[in-house]
């Protein structure tokens, strides 16, 4: 996977990926998925090669997002069966705000670290309806930041730390 020389892109490290991944193993066949603040779109590419029915990556940046679809195309064209991957150049905030498209069973939560963006994105997801029933989300940032405080209803299953980074699963609720 190339990755676009974009200031503040960073990859989830393999490590966390694989411990991501084996917690979602149950529910990532024939999920529909949401990566947010995609980036390099790791998190979404990893789920695609899982068996993830369909990743809508959502990257504000308009070079890591044309990355970003150079290295869906390897990926998808080397998949049987190809699953359905679409990229949309937004802000995810606004994205979020717009609420378009059918509910997601998985939801990738990984901006930028220093840009605090955690507990507002969780909200706003949570006021959408864009959560499938039993949905869950996965959130990473710094190990040094308090852990977000999250919308009524949701609950982590998992909570780890990993270097310089905690992650966590999270089962999301709808709130409507």
């Amino acid at each position: 996977m190339d990755i676009a020389d974009v200031e503040g892109l960073r990859p989830t490290a393999e490590r966390v990926r694989e411990t991501l991944f084996n917690w979602l193993a149950p529910r990532i066949t024939g999920a529909r998925c949401l990566d947010l603040f995609a980036g390099t779109g790791a998190l979404g590419l990893e789920a695609l090669s899982r068996g993830a029915a369909s990743v809508v990556f959502v990257e504000k940046s308009a070079v890591a997002a044309r990355q970003l679809e150079k290295n869906i195309d390897i990926l998808v064209g080397a998949l049987e069966g190809p699953p359905t991957a679409e990229t949309i150049r937004a802000d995810a905030l606004d994205y979020l705000r717009s609420a378009p498209g059918a509910p997601f069973d998985i939801v990738f939560l990984d901006p930028p670290y220093a840009a605090g963006l955690l507990e507002e994105t969780c909200r706003l997801l949570a006021g959408t309806r864009l959560l499938a029933d039993d949905a869950r989300v996965y959130l990473e940032l710094d190990r040094k930041e308090a852990e977000p405080e999250l919308p009524g209803g949701w609950q982590t299953e998992k909570n780890k730390t990993a270097g310089k980074v905690r992650y966590m699963l999270v089962q999301a609720n709808r709130s409507d």
